[in-house]
């Protein structure tokens, strides 16, 4: 592996593709255990690419080996370690039958689950062979070998290592240090060449198990992962995973702000003080997110026998499915109701979009918002009593001239936001809940309708329920 990463590193090939975020924080430190030769473990909240990472490592690894056919530890012709390797090169010599065994197949994978046992993991005796060979208990032939040495010559790689149980873990302590198993009731050491390699959740320390010390102690080198940094990688990351080509003949366009409200989200989410954030925030909830957004979409245009429609905000927001199943709620959140929390970090990633279109420099975090003046002849428009009523599944033509009733919303948003002649509805959609967001008007959520309203009247009702 050290050999082949000094070549990739060399010839200046990408080493981790479909990586997003980690080039200057991860991935050296995981170039650094490689060249090193360390055995590693990746510890981070779920969703943090982890286990893709460790999936990657096959490349490292030489396309093709050469192993003595049969042997069921893919043994080294020219050192071969198991007792039917080493009697079939005695026997045969030069003319030992060989196979060539690519790349892909010398990386085994475990899920660690508190089921799993030392025969699963090592070896144990195999009473099958025993019965139809006739072989005695105590002969080396009647092992059946676990995962571990059958990954001889490659990568092993464990799953969620804190959920197994103490006395598993003690088993790959030999390996770790010795490079070598025992196997219960045979007095034979079997040097394997083996990296291995663990992924964990810090939530896992408490929650379900624990990595003892002695095996914390000889994994050489733990590396923290973590989530996307920039707004940049997460939609880089959203868009190189989620299913978003729905077919030829159909067009669906995802204007920018809505693309960046939607990634807020999960940012929103990491920072809330009413998900529990030793859970995390996956990065696959904003990828279902995108792909929901888009059925929900998708839905409209059948239905309205179009071809080609614009994301709206409502599609954001009818979305929220793809939320409350991926976050885990502290008891403040609990009272809420994850619904109305999701709903809710939907409306702040909406807000923070605004304030940057709306407010010039804006600073995240800070308690700048946009001037009410700007908006002054559409708020004052509800505030004389009226409303607009927005239902998800409008055709295109109905959703502009319902918004097109509403004096100053046009030319506002054709000020500030220019956007292309066919998304100009759906932005005036976005400013509208960028004003709900500010408390400048109200909205009322009746199953698939929407009422934007006077923001008066949305506190009146609020007070009298």
């Amino acid at each position: 592996m050290r050999e082949n990463l000094v070549a990739l590193m060399r010839a200046g090939e990408t080493l981790f593709p479909g990586i997003i975020g980690f080039e200057r924080t991860v991935l050296p430190q995981i170039e650094n255990a490689i060249l090193a030769r360390h055995n590693f473990i990746l510890l981070g909240l779920r969703g943090q690419a982890k286990t893709r990472l460790l999936r990657l490592l096959s490349r490292f690894l030489d396309e093709a080996l050469p192993v003595v056919a049969g042997s069921e530890i893919n043994d080294d012709p020219f050192a071969p370690v198991s007792r039917y390797a080493r009697r079939l090169v005695e026997e045969r010599g030069p003319e030992t039958p060989i196979e060539w065994l690519p790349r892909e197949q010398r990386y085994v994978e475990k899920l660690a689950t508190p089921d799993v046992n030392v025969a699963d993991l090592i070896g144990d005796v195999d009473p099958m062979k025993v019965m139809s060979r006739k072989l005695s208990l105590s002969d080396e032939d009647a092992i059946h070998f676990g995962l571990v040495p059958r990954a001889n010559r490659g990568i092993f790689a464990i799953n969620e290592l804190p959920d197994l149980s103490a006395r598993i873990q003690v088993a790959l302590l030999n390996i770790l240090e010795e490079r070598d198993i025992q196997i219960r009731g045979f007095p034979v050491r079997l040097p394997l060449d083996i990296v291995l390699v663990f992924t964990a959740n810090p939530e896992d320390y408490t929650n379900r198990g624990s990595i003892i010390t002695p095996l914390k102690d000889r994994i050489e080198a733990q590396i923290l992962t973590h989530y996307p940094q920039s707004l940049e990688d997460s939609v880089r990351i959203t868009d190189q995973e989620a299913w978003i080509d729905r077919g030829a003949g159909r067009a669906i366009v995802v204007p920018d702000y809505i693309r960046q409200s939607l990634e807020r989200v999960a940012f929103e989410a990491r920072a809330s003080d009413y998900i529990d954030q030793q859970s995390g925030v996956s990065a696959r909830m904003t990828i279902a997110l995108l792909e929901t957004l888009y059925s929900n979409v998708e839905r409209r245009m059948f239905r309205a026998g179009e071809e080609r429609a614009v994301a709206r905000i409502s599609d954001l927001f009818s979305s929220a499915s793809a939320i409350t199943g991926k976050v885990e709620l502290v008891f403040k959140g609990e009272q809420e109701g994850v619904s109305n929390v999701a709903q809710a970090l939907i409306g702040s990633a909406v807000r923070t979009t605004f304030n940057h279109v709306f407010i010039p420099n804006f600073r995240p975090g800070s308690r700048q918002k946009p001037e009410r003046e700007i908006f002054a002849e559409t708020v004052a428009w509800f505030e004389e009593g009226r409303h607009v009523d927005i239902y998800d599944d409008m055709a295109e033509s109905e959703y502009a001239g319902a918004l097109a009733r509403i004096p100053g919303l046009k030319k506002t948003t054709s000020e500030y936001m220019k956007p292309p002649r066919e998304q100009l509805p759906a932005a005036m959609g976005f400013v509208l809940e960028g004003l709900v967001q500010h408390f400048m008007i109200g909205k009322k959520v009746l199953g698939q309708m929407t009422i934007y309203r006077d923001a008066l009247r949305d506190n009146w009702e609020e007070m009298t329920d």
